[in-house]
């Protein structure tokens, strides 16, 4: 299989940011979840928002999975902050010490079924959200994980954050499921990264247009990176 991963600013790309919302509620909707606080749209309208795009290069473009880097100000509180406070007002003070843009949530994270297999939503774009995140100088990335990928998070430099709900663990995004709040604490430095996770990281953040030839449980993968966001920040 042969996909492009680009980033690119939600709000001057709505036909793009349109096919990501869909795809992200189908995927959504075939797990029975009906409501998300990271499901919400105003986000379309945060100039501080950049979506992760999986599309096809096999025939017909079509976008396969992507997620969301959603930037902090005091105009656009995290999707996080919402959820957690209907279950932990801690998180209020939590959240105090980050000043405008020095800290992001990187949420609704999704690949379709054709691609399952692939580690495209399990690793690939929990990566590339890491990279992206030192490129737009952010101190600390946030965000819910499901069981399926803690491990994972944690291999890239992410940990979870105990103090909130129950030593990071909440019923979210509906009863019955459960999320864990994680955080990368220091972006730049990835310290709590494994080497060979914090390798791809840099040579990624380094050569953010590249193309490389994958394994899989499926098969060959075959990525070609577009990652620029310096012309992107400027629009």
């Amino acid at each position: 299989m042969r996909v492009k991963v680009r980033v690119v600013r939600a709000i001057s790309s709505p036909i793009e940011t349109e096919l990501y919302v869909k795809g992200h509620f189908q995927v959504l909707e075939s797990y029975g979840v009906t409501k998300v606080t990271s499901a919400d749209r105003s986000w379309t309208k945060n100039p501080n928002v950049y979506l992760l795009l999986v599309e096809s290069l096999d025939g017909e473009k079509r976008i396969l999975g992507g997620g969301r880097i959603q930037l902090r100000d005091r105009d656009f509180p995290l999707p996080l902050e919402g959820a957690i406070l209907e279950k932990d007002t801690k998180i209020i003070e939590y959240m105090m010490p980050f000043g405008d843009l020095e800290v992001a949530e990187y949420c609704g994270l999704w690949n379709s079924r054709e691609v399952s297999g692939y580690g495209l939503g399990s690793i690939y774009l929990i990566r590339i959200g890491v990279a992206i995140s030192s490129l737009l100088n952010l101190k600390s990335l946030m965000a819910f994980c499901s069981p399926f990928t803690v491990k994972n998070s944690q291999s890239v430099g992410f940990e979870i954050i105990e103090e909130l709900g129950d030593k990071g663990y909440f019923l979210y995004p509906k009863e019955g499921l459960l999320a864990t709040i994680m955080e990368i604490r220091d972006v730049a430095n990835l310290p709590m990264s494994t080497p060979a996770e914090k390798a791809y990281i840099e040579n990624l953040r380094n050569n953010p247009v590249q193309t490389t030839v994958e394994e899989s449980q499926r098969g060959t993968l075959e990525i070609h990176f577009d990652l620029n966001v310096n012309d992107l920040k400027k629009g």
